[in-house]
Formats: structure tokens, C-alpha cells, sequence
């Protein structure tokens, strides 16, 4: 070796500090695109608990915020028909994977056909179009169905058996929820009860449905909206006004002052989405990955709402629920 050549060799290792150069490691970004305002979904310390649930999950498999991956939230804030601007803005960043809400999935699969997209609770996703079959859903959506047809029966006995009678069952719905709407009059048809059907568009006609079916002599009701669950106190203060015992599908409601819930443990599933996540952020297909159905189910009622009320809770029913909130 000659004395350049050596003096250059030299410089090359003093300017590496001897060591070779590491590529940057790759920080995936993750999309969520949910039904609560953004800000409930941002950081790695969320207030949105199904978030924090995604977030906690992803942890459990060894990724921290941050090093492996960060995330990019866009919430609806309540209102359904932000989610085509907010799939779009997702799009346009070219996440690498979206894990969304039942409630946003339909603008999702307007704005791409590439992007993996993790569904959370999707009502009837082969039917919606989402996906080709259960065990092969043949495109770029994968994740959770809600199994929200099947729980919509158990609701309204649930609501008979804790107020008896022929008064009818207020069905408080939105147009996200028609399949779900459907499915409570097939039921209700099907065990020879009365439904009232109450749709709304928007968070302010809660009030004024809640006034109909106290007028229409309502036993009691059924609150299925995809939208309302960002105003979960505003609807359960409704509720406690009309004085009508209420049943809904996700626990956050009865933790809101609610009366009583039954439906898939939402927070499960979100943390049960991480992996999903995980397997396709390691390249894996969604087209290929069989959507999942739910394990989990709770029962939750809220003891001081139902004595607020003047109920008496039946013991077949305390004795089968997960929570009792005093």
C-alpha cells in the first residue's frame, strides 16, 4: 500500500469513527381513523381508551412509539361526513396501514385499494362490500367483524326482561346503522314485539326522539347510533331525562351515566387489532388474512342509574353481568 492510498484509508475510518454506517431504521406509520375527535387519538398516551387499547397491544409485541412507529390520527369529532376528507388525508400520507372504526370503513374503501386496512367492529363486511369472505376477504381490507346483527336480539330481551309488557321498544338509529335497525325489527318480528322507529341525523334530534317515544308510550329503548358514541353523556342525559330505561351496544355509554349495555368489549378488539398490525406491517397480505369474529362479550349495568330510575334489576340479570357499576 502506498503512503496515499494509507493516509486515505486513515481519514475514511477517523470520519467513521471505525465503525461502518447503519441505515436509518424505518418508523412505520400507522393510521387511525375514528369516530371521536382527533385529539382523543393523538400521541402515544391517547384519552380515546380504544386507542390506547391499539397502542397497548402494539407494545405487547415489542413496538414502541416512537422507535418502530408513530401514529396518524384523524378523527370524525361526531360527525359522519368528515370521514371521506379524513380517508383521503390518510391516503395522501401513504401510511402504511389504517386501522379504522366500523363507522369509517365506507369512506376507507372509496379512497383506496391499496393501503391495508385493519377494520374494528365492521357490521356485515361482506355484505357492505369490504371483503369477498370471512376466510378470504380477497382484498386490501382484513381485521374484526362485529357480530352486531346477532347481539341486536340479545338487546332487545335483554330490555323485556328487565321492563315486561306489550309497550313497544324505541329504536333510536342513524343511517349507519340500518343494517342494525334491519335486524332489531326481524327480531322484534320474530318474538311478536312492537318497535318504534326513531331515526336521526344528527347529535340534535337526540332530544326530540327521546321526547317521541316517552309521548309514544315507549317501554323502553334501544340506542344503536355509529355517530352518537362521541356524544355518549350528551345521549345518556337525554335518556335520564325521558326517564325511559335504555340499552346500548358499547360500555362507554353505561360508564357515562347509561343504564345498561350489551355488545362486544370494543377495547378488546382494538388491542386484538395490533395484531393484524403486526403481521402486516411484516408483509403479509390482508387479502389473505381471514377477518376475525369476536370471543368477547359484556353485559354492563349501572346500578345507581337503574335505583335513579326506580328500577329493580332482575337477578337473572345481575347474575350474568361482567360489571356492576355502582
Amino acid at each position: 500500500m502506498d503512503r496515499r492510498t494509507f493516509i486515505g484509508s486513515v481519514g475514511a475510518i477517523a470520519m467513521t469513527g471505525g465503525a461502518s454506517v447503519q441505515p436509518a431504521r424505518r418508523i412505520y406509520r400507522i393510521g387511525i381513523l375514528g369516530t371521536r375527535a382527533t385529539d382523543d387519538l393523538v400521541g402515544p398516551i391517547p384519552k380515546s381508551p380504544s386507542t390506547k387499547a391499539l397502542l397497548q397491544g402494539l407494545r405487547d409485541l415489542g413496538y414502541e412509539y416512537g422507535e418502530q412507529f408513530t401514529t396518524e390520527p384523524r378523527g370524525a369529532a361526531g360527525q359522519p361526513d368528515r370521514f371521506p376528507g379524513l380517508a383521503a388525508d390518510l391516503v395522501r400520507l401513504k401510511v402504511d396501514v389504517i386501522v379504522a372504526a366500523g363507522t369509517g370503513l365506507h369512506a376507507l374503501k372509496q379512497a383506496t385499494s391499496t393501503i391495508p386496512v385493519v377494520m374494528v367492529a365492521a357490521t356485515d363486511p361482506v355484505g357492505s362490500g369490504y371483503i369477498e369472505s370471512l376466510a378470504h376477504p380477497g382484498g386490501n381490507f382484513t381485521g374484526f367483524s362485529a357480530q352486531a346483527l346477532e347481539t341486536t336480539g340479545k338487546r332487545l330481551e335483554l330490555l323485556k326482561e328487565l321492563v315486561p309488557g306489550s309497550a313497544p321498544v324505541a329504536v333510536v338509529w342513524e343511517r349507519a346503522t340500518l343494517l342494525d335497525f334491519q335486524a332489531a325489527e326481524a327480531a322484534a318480528r320474530a318474538r311478536g314485539w312492537r318497535v318504534l322507529s326513531l331515526e336521526i341525523r344528527e347529535i340534535g334530534e337526540i332530544e326530540t326522539a327521546f321526547k317521541a317515544a316517552r309521548t309514544a308510550q315507549a317501554g323502553t329503548v334501544l340506542v344503536m347510533g355509529a355517530f352518537l358514541f362521541a356524544y355518549a353523556r350528551q345521549v345518556v342525559d337525554m335518556a335520564a331525562r325521558s326517564g325511559l330505561p335504555a340499552i346500548y351496544g358499547l360500555a362507554e355509554y353505561v360508564e357515562a351515566g347509561g343504564l345498561m349495555s350489551y355488545g362486544v368489549d370494543i377495547d378488546d378488539l382494538w388491542r386484538r387489532a395490533a395484531l393484524f398490525v403486526d403481521k402486516l406491517l411484516k408483509g403479509a397480505k390482508p387479502a389473505d388474512l381471514p377477518v376475525e369474529q369476536p370471543t368477547k362479550f359484556e353485559l354492563v349495568v349501572n346500578l345507581k342509574t337503574a335505583k335513579t330510575l326506580g328500577l329493580r334489576i332482575p337477578q337473572s340479570i345481575l347474575f350474568r353481568a361482567d360489571e356492576l357499576i355502582q
